[in-house]
């Protein structure tokens, strides 16, 4: 269980597999089971903070710039992009499938609107999201894809290949897993990993990519705050 990969991978998967199965448990219960998805990731990545060296904040120029610079790709780039479903329902209609039904909007993650007759429960939310996309996800993510999967696409043995190590096809496959798993959008998505990838060869460590991750997130909160644009929440 305290094998180096484990303990890189269980975070992550802890928090899909949560947020997965306690996404309609009940009414409300996305914000709920965010508020523990984020709780259980942060707590293992604080248990196992010593055996994972390389997840070490640092702060940089370049890792503030590329934070903002991929929040304004990743809001500019809104509704421009079709989804990955979308892409495949396309597909089908030019190749003479049938024409697939169009899927309803999902929601837009709004606590406060949600919550209206507790605010207070409602922004404790926004608070939580916040605060789990700027410092839990970046962490998170940033252990997994690029230290973890890159490092074992170059050699199974991923600890001793250095993280300044650039590798064209762990590269590529590790930008293009990062933007697929972000189905509604995987464009800005493949940006933003090969991005924070560039990052981490450039400096050698991991913590100006973990830094502009969290400037990314953070960009994006306050700008769905600020304009009432839950969609970005």
């Amino acid at each position: 269980m305290d094998s180096p990969d484990i303990i890189r991978f269980v975070p992550f998967a802890a928090f899909l597999v949560i947020g997965a199965l306690g996404a309609k448990a009940f009414a409300g219960s996305e914000y709920w089971m965010y508020a523990a998805k984020t709780a259980v990731a942060g707590a293992l990545l604080w248990w196992w903070r010593d055996r994972i060296a390389e997840m070490r904040w640092s702060f940089s120029v370049a890792g503030v710039v590329v934070g903002l610079a991929i929040a304004g790709l990743w809001i500019g780039l809104e509704g421009r992009v079709p989804s990955l479903g979308r892409l495949w329902d396309l597909v089908r209609e030019w190749t003479g499938g049938p024409k697939a039904p169009q899927p309803k909007p999902p929601e837009a993650w709004n606590p406060v609107a949600y919550f209206a007759s507790n605010p207070a429960l409602g922004w404790g939310f926004v608070a939580v999201r916040v605060l789990g996309r700027s410092l839990v996800v970046p962490a998170m993510e940033e252990v997994f894809y690029r230290s973890l999967v890159y490092r074992y696409i170059v050699s199974p043995k991923f600890e001793v290949v250095a993280l300044g190590t650039f590798h064209l096809g762990a590269f590529a496959a590790t930008s293009l897993l990062f933007g697929l798993s972000h189905t509604e959008h995987w464009l800005p998505a493949i940006l933003c990993g090969a991005a924070y990838q560039g990052l981490v060869i450039r400096k050698g460590r991991l913590g100006d990519a973990m830094l502009a991750h969290a400037v990314t997130n953070l960009a994006i909160s306050g700008y769905a705050i600020g304009t009432g644009r839950w969609e970005f929440s």
